[in-house]
């Protein structure tokens, strides 16, 4: 069962995320943005049973920094 997820951006992409995910048992892992990944839609089911992601955005990126809480908002 999930636990926390927060965006993970690239360094080199910063425009570019993956999700780290904590499970209840306290297990990471990386999950790809990459809609045909099983975790990646266990993570959008988690996100529609009102899940919230930590968006923590580096400044100057298309999500613009600053600590944002993004529950999927339909996307």
């Amino acid at each position: 069962m999930i636990n926390t997820v927060e965006k993970n951006y690239s360094i080199i992409n910063p425009n570019s995320f993956n999700f780290k995910v904590i499970n209840e048992n306290g297990t990471i892992m990386f999950v790809p943005n990459d809609e045909a990944n099983t975790d990646y839609q266990a993570i959008q089911e988690w996100i529609a049973a009102g899940g919230i992601v930590i968006d923590n955005a580096p400044s100057g990126t298309e999500a613009d920094g600053g600590t944002v809480i993004d529950n999927g908002g339909g996307e």
